[in-house]
């Protein structure tokens, strides 16, 4: 790799870093805002929602608008619309200035992820470079993943508002790099015949139903009714979309790229094992700060062991992917996962740090060893210029994944606390959600590896040896 394809990497490694640490910079920040601006739970609640809304209703159309329209003219505006929008948010004064702020930074991202992941899989020659370069590039999003709490807590010490300018400060930086050493690949950037605006309004509507259902799921006495019908109608409006895509003439979302089994198992292992994660990690907030009465530094502090994560996977991963495949290294990753969430079980209020940090551990390792071989199985098998759709799908699968571990526990804890499991008793509860999701995604997994041995036996002499 030349000096310049390290500075594209770096650049696009540094927006998907910001991707990733904004939403759990701004978790660890939630009860400061709410003192400045005297916000109600449930307004509280809607500026965390919102960007997931945001993220989850648009990063479908963002992939697909990155293979029309162009990768680096997606990335380099939705990159500054991000910028604008994360310095309104430091600048609010009401929740609902907040909120919307929240909102359109979503949007953003849902359109800057997948146009920099296209970017990755189009700028980097398929084999050996281009695995170093998603591995670089998902070792640092997973690094923003579980750096996140720790950035936050210490920019909160100083101000709740620093987590707003500090990615404004950022996003500038990488704005300007992006300019001058980004550059498109070869895929047209023209859209090719009438655009589907149809499908465009079809797929958002649906997103954006399916995820505040989601994100419903937080109240289970607030109305279920209200719950159901949401998913219901975001259910109704996806057909819809479908029986569009099968009739337009240029549709958003070509359904066959749905046949790739492998595509199909890295978005539910994307769902359960990123839902697991988000999950736990909401629980350990819980645990450390209103149980322990752990202040938001030092609940940053005891998360930061999951940060190895981000020298783990481009330094190990890379290596274990090209000596057991994809699947295996994926596997293994869910495996230790549901490994550590075990190992947390039986925490209480006394228990010494200590020995809750194998489970630290053991988390660092398995996000290194699953998500950068899920952004690689991710395009497997996609043709180029459909990697920017590849990876909104995947981007999707995350935001979902992440959307609905967090609503799960919070809905089976609250559950719990209502059915006279209080503290300790009901959090245990809620922890068993994480396991049971890792396990099914190693399982999901597990499928790949059976797939790939039919297709070995199955396979003639000659390809057998390529095999």
């Amino acid at each position: 790799m030349s000096g310049r394809a390290w500075g594209v990497l770096a650049v696009l490694c540094g927006a998907i870093f910001l991707e990733g640490i904004d939403v759990a910079m701004l978790n660890v920040a939630l009860p400061s805002i709410r003192a400045e601006l005297g916000l109600s739970t449930g307004m509280l609640s809607g500026v965390v929602s919102a960007y997931v809304l945001g993220y989850g209703g648009f990063v479908l159309l963002g992939g697909r608008a990155a293979d029309l329209l162009g990768r680096r003219r997606m990335f380099l505006f939705w990159l500054t619309v991000f910028l604008v929008f994360s310095g309104l948010g430091g600048f609010a004064t009401t929740g609902w200035m907040l909120l919307t702020a929240r909102f359109v930074t979503g949007v953003a991202a849902a359109f800057l992820a997948p146009a920099g992941l296209s970017l990755i899989t189009t700028n980097f020659a398929e084999g050996r470079v281009r695995d170093k370069a998603l591995m670089f590039y998902a070792g640092v999003a997973a690094g923003g993943f579980s750096l996140g709490m720790v950035v936050g807590g210490l920019l909160t010490a100083f101000g709740w508002r620093w987590v707003f300018f500090v990615p404004v400060l950022v996003s500038a930086v990488l704005l300007v790099a992006a300019f001058a050493l980004v550059r498109d690949s070869g895929v047209p950037q023209r859209v090719r015949g009438c655009f589907d605006l149809l499908g465009a309004l079809g797929v958002t509507g649906a997103m954006l139903l399916l995820v505040y259902g989601v994100v419903r799921l937080e109240h289970p006495g607030d109305g279920p009714a209200l719950t159901v019908a949401t998913f219901l109608a975001g259910a109704a409006v996806l057909a819809l979309f479908i029986a569009n895509e099968r009739r337009a003439t240029a549709p958003l979302v070509r359904l066959g790229i749905l046949r790739s089994a492998s595509l199909v198992r890295t978005n539910l292992v994307a769902v359960l094992f990123i839902g697991s994660f988000m999950g736990f990690q909401f629980l350990a907030t819980l645990y450390f700060q209103e149980l322990r009465g752990w202040s938001t530094v030092q609940t940053g502090l005891a998360m930061a062991v999951l940060g190895l994560d981000a020298v783990l996977a481009p330094l190990l991963t890379p290596w274990f992917v090209r000596k057991f495949g994809n699947v295996r290294v994926i596997l293994g990753g869910a495996v230790i996962a549901a490994l550590a969430y075990a190992l947390f079980l039986p925490t209480d209020l006394d228990r010494a740090y200590l020995a809750m940090l194998p489970t630290m551990l053991l988390l660092a390792i398995a996000f290194a060893l699953v998500y950068g071989p899920l952004t690689i199985a991710g395009t497997d098998d996609i043709a180029a210029e459909e990697h920017g759709l590849a990876g909104g799908l995947l981007y999707t699968a995350i935001q979902f994944g992440a959307a609905l571990g967090i609503s799960v526990v919070t809905a089976v804890n609250v559950a719990a606390v209502d059915a006279g499991k209080v503290g300790m008793d009901g959090l245990r509860t809620a922890l068993i959600v994480p396991v049971v999701a890792a396990v099914l995604a190693g399982v999901i997994a597990a499928t790949g590896l059976r797939r790939s041995a039919v297709r070995v036996t199955e396979a003639a002499p000659e390809q057998l040896v390529h095999t």
